[in-house]
């Protein structure tokens, strides 16, 4: 059973969705200057390990919640391995193969994944017309932001590269639906989670890359601990208490919206140019958001 009733979105829901986007948008440029000195896999390890030095120790301030009996704690380390672990790693080593195109093509199959499991493993979050047309709003805001040279670089690029960023869409997927039947309140889930996908990594970083590099420059120590206190310990908390209160089919709207900020950001702080294709993606997310952010009538009439 789920832990609470999700809700139709909010205003403040909305404004939550658009900066995690934002947040993670951001968090490509930095994932740029940062992994050419630490690698990809110790780059993800690190930037987890900062998150867990951000908010475990705030969660211990502020009195930890301890999950409830061995059910909680699988799920738990499931959802860590699914969230944190597995996406990082196969979403890097499908980055060696695939143009950033495709891999947002691929990831754009993420809210049809969440509406189809939502839907089929949960009693509140059901499929609905507004929830289907928001979703191939957004989706179809990427296809107008990546043009059609993504399909087809379906057709040229590494099928298996290809199969695994589906695999890592799927992946978040399950761990979304997994978040609502864990009993913790955000921050300390985000901690917990964190803390257990970062002992993880760690192993792993040394297994496959060896020793991390020592003597960082400047920059690619900004970058990272910004990765590590902004995309991943801010913005999983975030993530968690959205899907805690409007559900992961809504919320896995905000994967469409991250290639569109980060094709915003360039333009402000890298000063690319502004294309027409970027203005009409952009819009077409934001009615994905704006359908999205209207309340159902099954909803309407469960709740009268």
């Amino acid at each position: 059973m789920t832990s609470s009733p999700i809700r139709a979105p909010n205003r403040l829901d909305i404004g939550l969705m658009v900066l995690a986007a934002m947040i993670w948008a951001s968090g490509f440029v930095a994932i740029r200057i940062a992994v050419p000195e630490t690698g990809p896999v110790w780059l993800a390890a690190l930037r987890v390990g900062i998150g867990v030095l951000i908010l475990l120790p705030y969660g211990l301030w502020r009195g930890m919640v301890w999950p409830q009996g061995a059910a909680q704690w699988l799920l738990i380390f499931g959802m860590a391995m699914l969230n944190v672990v597995v996406p990082f790693i196969m979403i890097s080593w499908a980055g060696l193969t695939l143009d950033a195109s495709v891999m947002s093509l691929l990831m754009g199959t993420g809210p049809f994944l969440a509406l189809l499991g939502s839907h089929l493993f949960t009693d509140d979050d059901r499929m609905t017309t507004r929830k289907l047309v928001s979703v191939l709003l957004g989706f179809a805001g990427i296809v107008v932001l990546v043009g059609p040279s993504a399909f087809s670089g379906l057709g040229s690029g590494s099928l298996l590269a290809q199969l695994v960023m589906l695999a890592a869409s799927c992946s978040y997927v399950t761990a979304g639906l997994l978040i609502r039947q864990i009993r913790m309140p955000p921050v300390r889930l985000a901690g917990l989670a964190l803390t257990i996908g970062a002992s993880a990594l760690f192993p792993i970083a040394f297994f496959v890359e060896g020793s991390p590099q020592i003597g960082l420059s400047w920059p690619a120590m900004g970058a990272l601990v910004y990765l590590g206190v902004f995309p991943t310990g801010i913005a999983y908390i975030l993530r968690f208490r959205l899907i805690r209160a409007i559900g992961y089919s809504r919320f896995s709207l905000t994967i469409n919206m991250i290639p569109v900020f980060g094709m915003a950001l360039g333009v402000f702080l890298l000063g690319e140019p502004l294309t027409i294709n970027s203005v009409a993606a952009l819009a077409l997310v934001l009615s994905g958001l704006y359908v999205a952010a209207g309340r159902d009538p099954s909803q309407s009439a469960a709740q009268s």
